[in-house]
């Protein structure tokens, strides 16, 4: 199976700059990947959220490749605002589904099936142990054939 060549949107840091996630797409296949590392705290997770709705809003891609492979940590503090704030943002900028590979780490699966539970309510989630199987899965999932228009909800 081949991959789709990713092209480089920018690194997200922590407080000391060391990298908490790349943020990375793949313009023909409508994907935006976020690729996760060190020990993550639900305002690191939060951090990168944040940035990931500004690449979403000017790309509005229908399909996210969350890989949290290279990551441990407990980040479910943060749940209530991924379920609350950033699903309906991603989603009015376009996000329709969510690849998800598994930490390796038991805190942070745990914390990734939480997630997991929260937005297949709201969209397909599937998870996953494997980048191959992710973008298998990604392949499967429906594009919109134009970009949704802007909201007018800037103030």
């Amino acid at each position: 199976m081949s991959f789709p060549l990713l092209e480089p949107v920018g690194t997200v840091p922590d407080t000391n700059g060391n990298p908490l996630a790349d943020l990375l797409h793949a313009p023909g296949q409508h994907v935006l990947c976020a690729r996760w590392y060190g020990n993550l705290t639900g305002r690191e997770v939060m951090r990168v959220a944040q940035e990931y709705l500004k690449v979403e809003a000017t790309l509005h891609y229908p399909l996210l490749l969350n890989d949290k492979s290279q990551a441990t940590g407990d980040w479910s503090e943060a749940m209530d605002w991924l379920e609350y704030e950033w699903l309906p943002q991603a989603m009015g900028n376009g996000l329709r589904a969510v690849a998800y590979v598994f930490s390796p780490d038991m805190h942070n699966q745990l914390a990734s099936l939480t997630f997991f539970e929260r937005v297949r309510q709201h969209m397909p989630i599937q998870m996953f142990y494997d980048v191959p199987s992710a973008w298998q899965w990604l392949r499967t999932q429906p594009r919109p054939l134009h970009k949704p228009p802007p909201t007018s909800d800037a103030a």
